[in-house]
């Protein structure tokens, strides 16, 4: 008894001590799949409008494998959509379904030899939702009850887990994005509420606004001279908005005009607090493109996204960028997806002009 105590206060020390790492989840997951006496532990996070999931991690899995999952078999996975927090089998899950309606899926378990598997699937208020799979080997016994209640236990602190890891993500984002800004790039950053009142913003942004312009505050209210520009904000603030960043210029005769580059807050995996639009202004003639620096801290990515990312906005092929960068091809594209999941930009030449209007 004291042992399993134990072991259960190595694993919670492992969820909660792990969240704010340099690699989060991977700890615990591995920690997971030894407590519950599995092969592998696997998170996948989905955001709403985005067809690739903005996080999937499976310590000890077969790098080959994961991506081929992330590639091709994501989509037909039929283990989703499950009662709300309510451990279930793959197969008990399943029970009710004719078989041909998850055939391929089936086939592509049998060659992973993944015999069995349990998950849990947590929804949060802001529309994504975290998938907690563990999975059984064909050698490995069947899941059993205890094994089900054991997991069931857990899903209180997954749930708390996930809702601080969202919470840190958000903070250090905007943590982050303030402080590129203000590493010589030129960058005003206005955080805003889904009332257009500022959450926060930069030094830059505080001295644009303050001129009086295009754009300036109203009490905490961001107010704009020109009545489109705040449709354009207010329809991405009010609307479930998936389009990626919407861009558009700033007129001001008098200080110059300034060049807009607003986007929902999509940090990586989730994103939310109290900030639902990051806006950011930038002056033209600014010819420097972002670092990867720059790049990692504004958008949340890897810094394997960011060197990506940098090299494609600087006029690279993706083929040519995974040449210059000493990874595979199809490594290349998988973190281009992710790239695109973050920034929310759909395809290369979006990208390509997203960062190119960063610098102005």
């Amino acid at each position: 008894m004291k042992d399993e105590a134990l072991a259960l206060s190595n694993l919670l020390a492992a969820l909660y001590g792990g969240i704010d790492d340099e690699r989060p989840w991977q700890a615990f997951l591995k920690a997971l799949a030894e407590w519950m006496e599995a092969t592998y532990a696997t998170l996948i996070i989905t955001t709403p409008g985005n067809e690739m999931p903005a996080t999937f991690i499976t310590p000890g899995a077969d790098p080959q494998r994961s991506e081929d999952y992330i590639r091709t078999y994501f989509a037909q996975d039929p283990f989703r959509g499950l009662p709300e927090g309510e451990v279930m089998t793959y197969r008990g899950f399943l029970a009710g379904l004719p078989e041909e309606t998850y055939e391929t899926f089936s086939g592509y378990m049998r060659e992973a030899h993944s015999a069995q598997v349990i998950g849990v699937d947590l929804r949060f208020p802001r529309g994504f939702e975290a998938r907690f799979r563990v999975t059984r080997i064909e050698t490995e016994p069947e899941f059993r009850p205890d094994d089900i209640a054991k997991m069931q236990g857990l899903v209180p602190h997954l749930r708390l887990a996930i809702a601080l890891f969202e919470k840190l993500q958000f903070a250090g984002a905007q943590h982050g994005a303030f402080h590129s800004a203000a590493q010589g790039m030129g960058i005003g950053l206005v955080v805003l509420d889904r009332d257009r009142h500022v959450v926060s913003r930069n030094p830059l942004a505080e001295q644009l606004l303050d001129e009086g312009e295009g754009v300036h505050l109203s009490g905490q209210w961001l107010t704009f001279d020109n009545a489109a520009d705040a449709r354009r904000i207010d329809t991405m603030l009010t609307e479930n908005y998936s389009d990626g960043p919407t861009r558009f210029r700033i007129e001001r005769p008098v200080n110059g005009d300034l060049m807009a580059t607003a986007r929902p807050i999509d940090v990586p995996a989730v994103g939310s607090g109290s900030g639902a639009l990051a806006l950011l202004l930038s002056q033209p003639g600014h010819e420097e493109l972002p670092s990867p620096q720059v790049l990692r801290e504004l958008f949340g990515l890897t810094p394997a996204e960011a060197r990506l990312a940098s090299t494609i906005a600087g006029g690279e092929s993706l083929v040519n960028a995974a040449h210059s960068l000493g990874i595979a091809h199809n490594t290349a594209k998988v973190q281009l997806r992710s790239v695109f999941a973050k920034t929310g930009v759909r395809r290369q030449a979006q990208l390509v002009s997203l960062i190119a209007h960063l610098s102005g």
